[in-house]
């Protein structure tokens, strides 16, 4: 008997957990198995203080082509015409996106090949989206009757209302270097060269302290979506909090030590 691999490779090297889609023959679709894989893996890492950073991979040359579309249409036959099976899969992809942007730990995603529909949701949901110079993002949804309405989320928030418009209305795909125009992509690399890249970062990241990484993307999240004058409040806050901590005392101490007064 042969077993179906996994849907998610998960691999640790030091303080950084690689967690790889792994089903290229079929584009690494957000299926229920992909989306509760990959809940797990990242629920277990988040409360793992030997894991300081995620990283989203993937296999073949796609990074994740979306909902799986077979999966969503074979629910279709059911007693509800599918309701429930729908209902189930965006529950879980919506868990699995809050998971990422709101959790305690840095996400970065490693885009090889194009992300699209539920796929560039994913790619834009992590903190860090690092893309190989051939990859491309699209949501077509709108293409096949089918509005990317779920990917607009972190897309509208990345890339703004009026370019997120163009890809959501016209379907159309763009670059990556188009997406890092937009703000989309963090930094675009040659593909030999993207994993050592992502391994860079992520290495960088999980060696900076953890309690202080946490409250900054968490001070990041309510900011970002706070009026003005609430986002300085909370952020101001932050600070307070952070320079009460060891790490911060430590820290500037140590660098007040290293330089004379004219260089601060």
């Amino acid at each position: 008997m042969t077993l179906a691999p996994p849907f998610v490779k998960a691999h640790q090297t030091e303080r950084v957990l690689r967690l790889t889609l792994s089903r290229p023959d079929q584009r690494n679709p957000l299926s229920i198995g992909m989306l509760g894989a990959l809940n797990t893996e990242i629920a277990a890492a988040s409360a793992d203080p030997g894991i300081a950073v995620i990283v989203i991979a993937a296999e073949g040359p796609v990074f994740s082509g979306g909902h799986d579309l077979k999966e969503l249409t074979a629910a279709r036959t059911a007693p509800d015409g599918g309701e429930a099976f729908f209902r189930e899969t965006f529950a879980a992809c919506e868990k699995l996106m809050l998971a990422i942007s709101t959790g305690p730990k840095p996400v970065i995603a490693e885009v090889q090949g194009m992300a699209t529909a539920a796929g560039c949701q994913l790619a834009a949901a992590c903190d860090i989206l690092i893309a190989a110079e051939k990859a491309t993002f699209a949501t077509p949804g709108v293409n096949i009757g089918l509005f990317c309405s779920t990917p607009a989320v972190p897309l509208v928030r990345a890339v703004g209302s009026k370019r997120a418009r163009m890809m959501l209305l016209t379907g159309e795909p763009i670059s990556a270097q188009d997406a890092l125009r937009a703000g989309l992509v963090s930094e675009i690399v040659q593909s030999d060269n993207l994993t050592a890249r992502v391994n860079a970062v992520s290495f960088a990241i999980a060696r900076k302290p953890q309690s202080v990484v946490a409250l900054g993307k968490a001070t990041l999240v309510a900011q970002e979506t706070s009026p003005l004058t609430e986002a300085y409040a909370h952020a101001s806050e932050a600070m307070v909090t952070n320079l009460l901590w060891p790490e911060a005392r430590d820290g500037i101490a140590s660098f007040i030590g290293k330089k004379n007064p004219k260089q601060l």
